[in-house]
């Protein structure tokens, strides 16, 4: 009997999953619990079970396809009677082929795509609404009911040229009412204008290689989209007089590395900004777009930009103000270690308050850090360098120097509150012994 599985629902607030690998093929089979296919959502992938044991009659997506949930993933001829997997919703959902353009890269084994299939009819207006959380926001400060829309991208799926082009009142049609006829002596509205052309082609001969932007690269290109979009960015910079720091941190990595924990001064200025963020609570606060409010958290969840073989990943340390010095480096390695292998799951790589982000060694002079929306603040850790200073007394001598830039969002927060900010964590990592006393 043919059995038709469905993509579950895998975790709250999740509409849809790309997927990323499939362990069988047509025509092989599966037993019932063996892995099936590895589906990405947010950043974290999930690896599902077979529901069944059976041949694997038909695979209905793609690697690098966006299938929603209850849309259809596999048909599975098993000995049993027929039936499907229950899902979240009433009808199957198409899959939705990757939107983003392949672009070239280096250093990247080329990828092979399958070519798309016809494009379904657009999505009647009134039914099932298929639309990105980005333009469902959108829709919603526009006050546009997006069960009104009709959707002319794949699969019925709504664009953003949809939504601009429909009315802003709720419950009203999909098109914008039609314009009246100007009354004599009136000036004529403004043309629209007109639209980009388009780029030019690439010649074939030029293309080293075509990869296609998907999986963790297609999120990471869809946040940073958002986080440029929506944010007012503002850079502000601080240097700090890391000479304490380092000798405090040579001296502690000897106790903790005794317990299998390399210590870094990654912790340190977790610890730093915890303290900065508990002196100015603004800083520790996300954006609600939709109702144009700034929620100030009472929680420290700091996340940790940490480069991956996929991209960049944002793994949190969960109530970091409640936690050691050495748990702090401990959970650290353990997310980076794990994210580097990408074992790391949803509820890790999402909730977090604030976000650190450093190169390490590789850190430069500067950077302008990208808001991890929506978030409001982002700090920016480069590396620590020996150089003559001259001292309060006239003297010169050698002190460990570093730059530390914070990256704002400038609609709710005004510089000074970012230089203030970065003023207090200055403060505790030029002299660090008041903060990392303790160690657990």
């Amino acid at each position: 009997m043919a059995f038709e599985f469905r993509l579950p629902d895998i975790g709250e607030g999740v509409a849809e999953g790309e997927v990323v690998q499939w362990f069988v093929q047509e025509g092989g089979t599966v037993q019932e619990d063996a892995p099936l296919v590895s589906v990405l959502t947010d950043k974290a992938n999930v690896e599902i079970p077979s529901p069944k044991t059976g041949r694997i009659v038909k695979l209905h997506a793609a690697v690098g396809d966006k299938v929603k949930v209850g849309g259809l993933l596999v048909t599975i001829e098993t000995d049993g009677p027929a039936g499907a997997a229950p899902t979240a919703s009433a009808a199957p959902a198409t899959p939705v082929a990757p939107e983003v353009p392949p672009a070239p890269t280096s250093g990247t084994a080329p990828a092979v795509a399958k070519a798309p299939s016809p494009s379904p009819p657009p999505r009647p207006v009134g039914g099932p609404v298929a639309v990105s959380p980005y333009l469902r926001r959108m829709a919603n400060e526009r006050g546009i009911d997006l069960s009104k829309v009709t959707g002319t991208g794949p699969g019925g799926r709504i664009t953003e040229a949809d939504l601009l082009g429909t009315s802003g009142t709720r419950g009203t049609g999909a098109s914008s009412p039609a314009p009246t006829e100007a009354s004599p002596g009136t000036p004529a509205p403004p043309a629209p204008p007109a639209p980009a052309p388009a780029p030019p082609a690439v010649p074939d001969a030029e293309v080293a290689e075509r990869v296609p932007i998907r999986g963790v690269r297609r999120v990471i290109a869809e946040h940073m989209v958002e986080a440029t979009h929506r944010p007012a960015p503002f850079t502000y910079v601080e240097e700090i007089d890391a000479s304490e720091l380092v000798l405090l941190r040579d001296k502690m990595a000897k106790h903790v590395e005794k317990r299998g924990t390399r210590l870094s001064y990654l912790p340190f200025i977790v610890k730093g900004v915890v303290a900065g963020l508990k002196a100015h609570p603004w800083m520790n606060a996300t954006m609600d777009d939709a109702r144009n409010e700034l929620l100030v958290r009472s929680a420290y969840h700091i996340g940790i930009a940490t480069a991956a073989p996929d991209g960049l990943l944002v793994p949190v340390v969960r109530h970091a103000d409640q936690k050691s010095l050495n748990e702090i480096a401990r959970e650290i390695q353990d997310l980076a270690e794990r994210g580097r292998a990408g074992k790391l799951s949803r509820t890790e790589l999402s909730g977090s308050t604030f976000t650190i982000t450093s190169l390490g060694a590789l850190g430069g002079v500067l950077a302008t850090p990208i808001l991890n929306y929506p978030e409001v603040g982002i700090l920016g850790v480069h590396r620590i360098v020996r150089r003559p200073v001259y001292r309060a007394d006239g003297s010169v001598g050698p002190a460990d120097l570093m730059n530390l830039s914070v990256t704002l969002d400038h609609r709710v927060l005004d510089g000074i509150v970012g230089a203030q900010f970065l003023a207090t964590v200055k403060s505790y990592l030029e002299d660090p012994h008041q903060l990392f006393a303790d160690l657990r």
